[in-house]
């Protein structure tokens, strides 16, 4: 007879190995499924933002999470994506690329990926110079000239919290002027220590072991920019494609309450792929108890 899960959690990142732990802990049946381990978190260079590491890299706060994870036993699909949900009756179907599970309530913790450039040298210099969050590495480029990727909010907000730590910045956008906020905007144009670099676009990643420059075809010619630091800031896409019927907001993110609860009974949503603000390690995980903590309640309060 096909087992049928209390708690079925799609994705192991923060959010979703933290829902596993919770769930593990309150002696639910449980099942994750993941393409990685770590998501995003895994990317990450230097943290110094968790509570309890004053300094720790990505990789490893991740090992120390599935470590955790391990420690209960936790049932783990790896490499496995999920290709679609639908409930039926009382029990949620969970279809992958490998298999079909059910379970009487799911937790959606798939994350975000960020865009990426598509350019030469961005896989070869990943975590070694360019990064994809300001917030978790800019600490590590202070004084340094780093360029920023990108035009709107996210990429005029990297450069604001840059400007308090690099020597010089370089925003590369490839519209004819800076989008975002006003407000930003101003304070980013304002800079003596900021060059846009409107109506531009990266062409290549160069370095050694390490990043060392940027290649920009501009208007009207190719330079090559002396930078250490690379930041893409052109936008993240919700890892939320499989999960039709489920409300989302315009960006494609999972809308969901404080309880962590979507429009589908029994199916609960947690971290990036969700609408809530701001994505942070720290936030995801926080998330991913909560999200567990409803589902168990809400397997409580359901009838036998």
């Amino acid at each position: 007879m096909e087992e049928v899960y209390d708690i079925l959690i799609i994705g192991a990142g923060p959010a979703g190995i933290t829902a596993s732990v919770y769930a593990a802990r309150k002696k639910m049946s449980t099942l994750v499924i993941s393409k990685d381990i770590g998501g995003q978190a895994a990317w990450s260079g230097d943290v110094e933002n968790y509570t309890g590491y004053q300094f720790i890299s990505g990789p490893d706060l991740v090992a120390r999470f599935e470590e955790h994870m391990h420690t209960y036993n936790v049932q783990l699909r790896e490499n496995e994506e999920t290709l679609g949900l639908d409930k039926t009756g009382r029990a949620i179907l969970v279809k992958t690329t490998k298999s079909q599970y059910r379970a009487r309530t799911v937790i959606i913790a798939s994350g975000k990926r960020s865009k990426e450039l598509a350019v030469p040298g961005e896989k070869e210099f990943k975590n070694k110079g360019l990064t994809y969050c300001a917030t978790c590495d800019g600490p590590l480029f202070a004084g340094r000239q780093v360029a920023v990727i990108g035009g709107g909010n996210s990429a005029l907000d990297a450069t604001l919290q840059l400007l308090r730590i690099a020597a010089h910045i370089y925003v590369v956008n490839n519209a004819a002027h800076l989008g975002g906020d006003t407000v930003m905007r101003q304070k980013v144009e304002s800079s003596n220590r900021v060059s846009v670099c409107n109506n531009s676009k990266v062409t290549a990643v160069l370095g050694d072991k390490m990043v060392t420059a940027l290649k920009v075809q501009g208007p009207d010619k190719e330079e090559t920019l002396a930078v250490t630091g690379v930041f893409v800031e052109i936008g993240l896409i919700p890892n939320s494609d499989f999960a039709s019927g489920i409300a989302k907001n315009e960006l494609g993110e999972i809308k969901v309450n404080c309880r962590n609860e979507t429009n589908i009974p029994g199916v609960f949503a947690a971290g990036d792929v969700t609408d809530v603000p701001e994505k942070q390690i720290i936030i995801a995980a926080g998330e991913g108890a909560k999200a567990c903590l409803s589902a168990f309640r809400y397997l409580a309060q359901s009838a036998p």
